[in-house]
């Protein structure tokens, strides 16, 4: 599976103009995947994920529930993508400090916040591992957090539901995008994708990241792409759990 995937991504993206990578985990078969993610990629909006566990995880810390002002402002970051949300949010969790502890406290490296939020660099399957402890039954978050995150997820506005949802076929998917016309790359854009996959009796939690393409239409459809591969092989032979 590996080898095959590693051309068949390898001749989609050589026709490309720019650099994606991605990284995905199958909860159900129990196999993960990457593919060209020795550098780093800026995640845009999809930090405002990493933002929502870190959030989560303090107020666990704290022994409560969000409040009814988090849960609002956590709403609008990840449904609509509202960023002066996001803006606030960080500054609630430590800004780029605060974030890193939380992710390192859970073991999650390759993930380099900065002091703008959008601007955090990361590998995608550092990405898979924060959608894993996002929402694994048996992970660190509250079922209660660990609802609210995925009803989040799952109720992105219509015009955001591009990326790794194309994927996904009839199942179920919860999903964050993030996109911006980069300076650090002359204005070419950085456009991303990381959700949850639950099809064809699998699991999946895939990130694709992507940066320098001509245009946000151009990237979106790289991206969609790269997952469509993916879970298509991936998910080629059903996985069957025991009786």
């Amino acid at each position: 599976m590996r080898g095959k995937l590693d051309k068949a991504l390898g001749r989609y993206l050589a026709a490309r103009p720019g650099r994606a990578a991605v990284a995905v985990y199958d909860r159900v078969a129990s196999t993960r995947y990457a593919y060209r993610e020795r550098e780093p990629f800026m995640l845009a909006s999809v930090a405002k994920v990493d933002i929502l566990l870190a959030l989560a995880l303090k107020a666990q810390k704290e022994g409560r529930r969000l409040t009814r002002e988090e849960r609002r402002t956590a709403s609008r970051m990840i449904k609509v993508s509202d960023n002066d949300c996001a803006y606030e949010l960080y500054r609630a969790i430590g800004g780029r400090d605060g974030l890193k502890a939380a992710l390192r406290e859970q073991g999650i490296r390759r993930i380099w916040p900065e002091h703008s939020w959008g601007t955090t660099l990361s590998r995608p399957s550092a990405q898979v591992k924060v959608l894993d402890r996002l929402t694994d039954p048996q992970g660190p978050l509250t079922p209660a957090h660990r609802r609210f995150a995925l009803d989040l997820m799952s109720d992105v506005v219509p015009d955001q539901a591009w990326g790794v949802s194309a994927a996904a076929g009839a199942g179920k998917v919860a999903l964050k995008n993030g996109w911006l016309p980069a300076s650090a790359h002359d204005g070419l854009w950085t456009v991303n994708s990381v959700g949850r996959l639950q099809t064809g009796g699998h699991d999946l939690l895939l990130a694709v990241l992507s940066e320098r393409s001509p245009a946000m239409g151009y990237g979106v459809a790289t991206v969609e792409a790269v997952a469509r591969l993916v879970v298509r092989t991936m998910t080629a032979q059903p996985y069957k759990q025991e009786p």
